[in-house]
């Protein structure tokens, strides 16, 4: 395979320790040489240190970190299964295995302007990229059963991160306006010349292929991102409703939580400390 870079579709990569060193020291031995990109948890990157090191001799290159929150409170409401200061050893960790890492933060609509000026600071207070992407419950989750807040529209297409399905404390422009001044301020952050200076290699390379789409990519923010468009979006036409939560419960029962019927341990290869990590991390568990 000639191209240069791997994504490894995996939402957790590495949960399984065993298969990621099985897998590495596999690349290790045919000496393949390739940039790799993934995305995982910090509880499992702290969990799983050495194959995260392995990989990174191998060319991990990009780390996507989904720490969802700031703050104890965020993490408790999204139901994540961490503790805020493992959250930030987790950062710290991504750092030090020196790969650019980016992080994910998840903006819920209660938050208010002083909340989103906070997140705010603190996106630029740090090196990584930050994406910010809303909360957002979905069939198969646990928020979808525990969510006491009604949907306020079940047009599908709005169920992207990208759009509020939940009520705003905010009156909705402002909301939205508030989100993309947030997205504005990343953007300005790890965009335009400062990128252009970073990509300059990239850039003439596209350029010399007649190909100008990258170089205009870095201006486009303000023809993609806009709270009026954000506005539009929830007035057209629905063309597929999404099917009704069912009443909200203060706890899910996991075993709720599959699209598909669950196999349990028969429809997947997994040692027995990881099914005891993934049991106790599993979203549907008591805090």
């Amino acid at each position: 395979m000639r191209e240069p870079g791997i994504f490894i579709v995996d939402d957790v990569a590495f949960i399984q320790a065993e298969h990621g060193m099985q897998l590495g020291e596999a690349i290790a031995r045919r000496g393949i040489r390739k940039r790799y990109y993934l995305e995982t948890r910090g509880d499992v990157l702290l969990r799983n240190k050495k194959v995260f090191e392995l990989w990174k001799r191998l060319g991990l290159n990009t780390m996507f970190l989904g720490l969802e929150a700031i703050d104890e409170e965020g993490l408790k409401r999204y139901r994540k299964r961490i503790t805020l200061s493992k959250n930030f050893e987790a950062l710290k960790y991504a750092r030090s295995l020196d790969v650019n890492v980016a992080v994910n933060i998840i903006a819920d609509p209660s938050w208010d302007r002083e909340r989103f000026k906070v997140v705010r600071d603190w996106c630029l207070e740090v090196p990584e990229v930050v994406n910010i992407s809303i909360n957002t419950p979905y069939p198969g989750t646990e928020t979808w059963h525990t969510e006491s807040r009604r949907l306020t529209t079940r047009d599908y297409r709005l169920f992207d991160i990208q759009h509020a399905v939940l009520p705003t404390k905010l009156p909705l422009p402002e909301f939205y306006k508030e989100l993309v001044e947030c997205q504005r301020v990343l953007a300005r952050k790890n965009l335009g010349w400062a990128a252009l200076r970073q990509c300059a290699g990239v850039a003439i390379r596209k350029l010399l292929c007649g190909q100008t789409n990258f170089i205009r990519m870095l201006w486009k923010f303000n023809n993609v991102y806009r709270p009026e468009l954000q506005l539009a979006d929830h007035r057209r036409r629905v063309k597929y409703e999404i099917s009704l939560p069912p009443p909200s419960v203060a706890t899910a029962q996991h075993r709720r939580l599959y699209i598909h019927e669950n196999r349990g341990r028969n429809g997947r290869q997994i040692d027995h400390r990881t099914e005891e990590f993934v049991n106790a991390t599993r979203m549907g568990t008591a805090s």
